[in-house]
């Protein structure tokens, strides 16, 4: 479930309303950042609605030993070591929200018996993606007015970011003290919530990556010519950096063929929602509705 499904966004901006170029503005969502730790956490689950936060954690692992020791097996009637698949679980968790390769997360889950090879780890992938318990976010391939090469892998989620945490057996505290690997579970959350609301308005969701280093978080396409681009930031420190990320990115691409964006946006963890002069948006995730 979405933070809108889950009644803890007010659903002010509407990302329908965005790729129609409808203006931005919302309340402050008054979001703490110990709340989005928990939020994190918990989950998006229907069954966790009136759980304590550390029952929802153990369900969360529970559910993942379960993936580890017999779900995989009943895909494809592969049997697996369930600590390797652990061990795979962990370094998808780690590497959650980035463009971090197969061949990367495979030597980051190898053990002592380094017995872990990238045809085992595609298998474990392919089962994992059947089980709906990991999700690519694919890249977005524009046409471009400039040079730059665009780069073809994917991102990886969780389904949920809640299970990045439990493969970790973590908790708010760590959150709290990790805050880089916070900000990449915040960008699975967002993600998580703009394919649901992307659904609704017959989108897909994106990712950019160029040659030349610029990325942009999210782009949602709902059909040729409408379309919109974000960065996901959990602290409004970083608001600047990512409206001029967005604004190069916008002229990078080839408007001519697809149209200009119908939004350009950066969506924190709370604050107020509105439009900069720049024309970039300022979203916080307790206001993004369908």
């Amino acid at each position: 479930m979405s933070l809108s499904e889950l009644g803890r966004s007010t659903g002010d901006i509407s990302l329908g309303a965005l790729l129609d170029g409808e203006a931005t503005a919302a309340e402050d969502t008054q979001f703490s950042t110990e709340d989005l730790a928990e939020l994190l956490c918990v989950g998006g689950w229907p069954g966790h609605l009136r759980s304590p936060v550390r029952a929802a954690m153990q369900a969360n692992r529970d559910y993942l030993e379960d993936v580890s020791r017999v779900d995989l097996e009943r895909v494809d009637g592969v049997r697996r070591d369930p600590e390797r698949v652990r061990r795979f679980l962990q370094s998808l968790a780690r590497n959650v929200a980035t463009n971090a390769s197969l061949a990367t997360i495979t030597r980051d889950a190898n053990g002592p018996d380094d017995h872990l090879k990238p045809p085992t780890a595609r298998g474990y992938l392919a089962a994992l993606e059947r089980l709906m318990v990991v999700e690519h976010q694919p890249p977005w391939a524009p046409r471009l007015r400039s040079r730059s090469r665009l780069r073809t892998s994917p991102k990886r989620h969780f389904v949920d970011p809640s299970l990045a945490v439990a493969a970790l057996g973590a908790g708010p505290d760590r959150l709290l003290t990790d805050f880089e690997w916070f900000g990449f579970l915040f960008e699975s959350m967002v993600i998580r919530d703009l394919r649901v609301y992307a659904q609704a308005a017959g989108a897909r969701v994106y990712h950019y990556r160029d040659n030349t280093g610029l990325e942009v978080d999210a782009i949602v396409e709902a059909s040729p010519g409408r379309w919109a681009g974000f960065e996901i930031k959990l602290g409004t420190g970083r608001i600047e950096e990512a409206a001029a990320n967005l604004l190069q990115f916008a002229q990078r691409v080839d408007t001519t063929a697809l149209g200009k964006p119908a939004a350009l946006g950066v969506i924190v963890g709370s604050g107020y929602g509105y439009r900069r002069k720049d024309g970039v948006s300022v979203i916080p995730c307790g206001a993004l509705g369908p």
